[in-house]
């Protein structure tokens, strides 16, 4: 593609940015309105921060400037931005990357009746996707994971496990735990072995992580695939041991319920 198509097409990216920025209003994305503002829509703080990415790297990708960005951060934008399917398709094209399968783009949620489920449970659990996002979740399981306090990017189980200093901390069975999950993450990453988001998360967990990475290169032999932590000290310091069953709730979407009992 010659120069003055890149520029053409930056140019078309950052009006296309601006404009979707400039229909929402803060109410429509969950934030408290206001008052009176000089104009019209979301600020780009406001769709950085809803979109987990920094101020600095979305204004200068919002003005056409010639960044490389992820398709992770893509598919932030297009959902900070409310996006639809063709929307975000679009937002790819201009940003010179090829469109995501449909599914990627999909923000996960589940019905009103498995929130309920889950708010009646008297125990932790919480619904997973298959990249091992939790998606939803009661109070107790708040308590133990924090996930309301944590921005969406990192309510990753995965990634709390091994690239958060204070949860390791809390995992007395590191050691046994964390072998344990990944075993089990490596059955979901057969079942969709070419999806980019689950690679994503491999490639950005093996930089973050050396224990992810020394683990997905040369797995401990003998762990027994598991879906929940065994041991784990609660944010007031008790020590607590669980079991754990699973239960699927869109086989389609591949989300789970992981249900944590005391033992």
């Amino acid at each position: 593609m010659n120069e003055r198509s890149l520029d053409r097409t930056r140019k078309e990216l950052s009006e296309f940015l601006t404009s979707h920025r400039r229909k929402l209003t803060p109410v429509d994305v969950g934030l408290p309105a206001t008052g009176r503002r000089r104009t019209p829509g979301l600020r780009r703080e406001e769709v950085a921060a809803l979109a987990g990415v920094g101020l600095s790297w979305y204004t200068w990708f919002e003005q056409g400037r010639d960044i490389q960005v992820s398709e992770k951060f893509l598919l932030s934008v297009a959902y900070a931005l409310r996006l639809d399917d063709a929307e975000c398709h679009h937002l790819f094209l201009l940003a010179h990357r090829r469109p995501p399968p449909p599914e990627a783009r999909q923000h996960l949620s589940v019905t009103a009746g498995i929130q309920q489920l889950l708010d009646d449970l008297p125990r932790p659990a919480y619904v997973q996707s298959l990249r091992w996002d939790a998606i939803a979740w009661n109070q107790a399981a708040d308590d133990l994971f924090d996930f309301s306090g944590r921005d969406p990017q990192y309510r990753n189980l995965l990634h709390l496990v091994f690239a958060d200093a204070d949860m390791r901390r809390r995992m007395p069975a590191w050691i046994d735990d964390a072998p344990a999950l990944l075993a089990q993450f490596r059955y979901d990453v057969a079942a969709a072995p070419d999806d980019p988001i689950m690679l994503e998360l491999v490639d950005e967990l093996r930089s973050l992580s050396p224990g992810f990475r020394h683990e997905w290169d040369e797995p401990t032999s003998g762990a027994i695939a598991q879906r929940g932590i065994h041991a784990l000290r609660h944010t007031n310091g008790n020590l607590l041991t669980f079991q754990h069953e699973t239960l699927t709730v869109d086989e389609h979407r591949h989300l789970r319920m992981v249900v944590y009992f005391a033992t």
